[in-house]
């Protein structure tokens, strides 16, 4: 479904990931942001606005081009300079050691090789530099897990590749990182059945 993907889905995101409860996720994730940040899976550019004036470059790795037209106006706004400069998180356009944070919302649940882009934000980590994520996935709940497994597939056409089960510290953690601050809750008002989102801040192992 290419026109639903490319054309339909980034403006659903755009509206649907522009909550009170993920504003408060994103201002929590970036608030320690500083230096030269990348970013994978920019989106619609929802976290610009939480930018903190400690970062001083933003570059941003986005596959869809509709997602970063709508961005324009925040890209216009944003405290920090925005370079679009990739489209693929598995394969990032920087330079090993170049960044002193990563960070990534709700992108691992989609991505088609997490572990992949996990390894790939590691290497462009500077020595003592940072991975800031939020993202949803398995529910600690045996019954809530087992109907995330039976509706994943569903999830995936119509969420275009979303997975609502993944082990989103598991990731974390075999893409090299150590997870140095972790929280993990269930959304005020999202159904249970989308998961826990995880909330926190890792750096190389």
């Amino acid at each position: 479904m290419p026109f639903y993907r490319d054309q339909v889905f980034p403006r659903l995101m755009n509206l649907m990931m522009d909550t009170k409860e993920t504003r408060k996720a994103r201002a929590r994730v970036c608030s320690d942001l500083r230096g030269d940040v990348v970013e994978i899976g920019f989106g619609t550019g929802l976290n610009l606005p939480h930018m903190p004036s400690t970062v001083s470059r933003l570059r941003v790795v986005e596959p869809a081009e509709l997602g970063v037209r709508l961005a324009q106006d925040r890209i216009a706004a944003a405290p920090v300079p925005v370079e679009i400069a990739g489209l693929d998180g598995h394969f990032l356009p920087f330079e090993d050691d170049s960044a002193d944070a990563v960070l990534c919302t709700w992108t691992l649940c989609t991505i088609p090789d997490a572990v992949a882009a996990v390894r790939e934000a590691r290497r462009v980590l500077r020595p003592g530099g940072t991975f800031h994520f939020v993202e949803h996935g398995a529910a600690p709940d045996t019954a809530v897990r087992t109907w995330q497994n039976r509706l994943n597939g569903v999830q995936q056409r119509v969420a275009c590749g979303c997975n609502l089960n993944r082990d989103i510290p598991a990731l974390v953690a075999a893409g090299g990182l150590t997870i140095r601050r972790l929280d993990a809750y269930y959304t005020q008002g999202q159904p249970k059945m989308f998961g826990a989102t995880s909330e926190g801040v890792a750096e190389a192992a």
